[in-house]
């Protein structure tokens, strides 16, 4: 049985990225201010395990994929971006919204050796997938030590 991999966001994880976390923001063109680096919506994030790899599975449905960054740092996969808010039409108004919009940021914390230079994400009906290649767990195999016939 595969170990379970942490996927919590919290504000620690973020704060490894401010720096990342107000540059997007920036660059997607919204004035970063005092409030919450985390954004204003947190999309629903799975993260599973294959013999192969970690994969990281995020809900962005309506989201432009020009409005997604991606970014890894050690063990960390940071996925922050902003959702555009739906306009309304006319004199219209919402009698009830659920779906979150606004800025977000989320942090995965891998929790296995991956080769996260060479992640792939592929973005489909508004879906998100990213994969990381594992590294090969070199610990408990043998490994001979020659040694020289060197005498002292």
């Amino acid at each position: 049985m595969r170990t379970r991999i942490q996927t919590v966001a919290v504000p620690s994880e973020i704060g490894d990225f401010a720096d990342e976390v107000r540059r997007v923001f920036l660059e997607l063109g919204r004035v970063f201010g005092a409030e919450s680096l985390t954004g204003e919506c947190a999309p629903a994030i799975d993260v599973y395990e294959t013999d192969d790899a970690i994969e990281v599975v995020v809900d962005l449905p309506g989201v432009d994929v020009k409005a997604v960054r991606l970014l890894t740092k050690g063990d960390s996969v940071l996925v922050a971006g902003e959702k555009a808010p739906r306009r309304v039409r006319g004199e219209s108004s919402f009698h009830l919204v659920e779906r979150g919009y606004g800025r977000f940021a989320r942090v995965v914390r891998l929790g296995r050796a991956c080769d996260t230079s060479k992640a792939r994400a592929r973005y489909k009906a508004g879906e998100l997938q990213i994969t990381f290649p594992k590294i090969a767990d070199r610990r408990g195999h043998t490994i001979p030590i020659v040694m020289d016939n060197a005498h002292s």
